[in-house]
């Protein structure tokens, strides 16, 4: 499919759904505001995906790709209230600048994307190790997992966050 055929699909799409969409979305997240900011992500998202060559359940297909990103947002979210609900704690001496907070919530949500990536095992290595402290001989033992294993998902973990810088 060329890119013109692509796009006037993905054009056909949105205005024979966007707006069920944008409704469904709404009710979901109950905000109307942000079901239709998560419709139009939709879409734009559907310009950088392949659309498959016979789209038979085109709702289906809308809903799969809406309910990763109310996901995702809905986890950023959760993320940005554990970071300001920390910040509150802090005294105000020590309260960084708003653009500071803003950098540090990206790169918080740069980390989330990288950890939801990796396999499950390889996050919870990763988290035991760089959140909780464990050595890696706590690991293999509360795991269950050889010493080799817990490296090879440590090197995994750790080379997806260099790449990302």
């Amino acid at each position: 499919m060329s890119n013109a055929d692509a796009h006037r699909q993905i054009g056909t799409l949105y205005n024979e759904h966007h707006g069920w969409l944008a409704t469904w979305l709404g009710h979901k997240l109950h905000c109307r505001n942000l079901g239709a900011e998560l419709a139009q992500d939709t879409f734009l998202r559907l310009l950088t995906a392949r659309l498959p060559q016979d789209l038979r359940e085109p709702r289906a297909y809308l809903t799969a790709v809406a309910k990763g990103l109310m996901v995702s947002h809905l986890r950023r979210r959760k993320l940005e209230n554990a970071y300001l609900e920390a910040l509150a704690t802090q005294p105000e001496a020590v309260q960084p600048s708003p653009e500071d907070r803003l950098a540090v919530l990206a790169t918080l949500t740069e980390i989330d994307n990288i950890l939801d990536r990796l396999p499950s095992k390889a996050r919870q290595v990763f988290l035991l190790a760089q959140l909780d402290g464990l050595s890696y001989a706590e690991i293999c033992a509360l795991l269950d997992l050889s010493l080799s294993t817990v490296k090879r998902h440590m090197v995994l973990a750790l080379r997806r966050c260099l790449a990302a810088l």
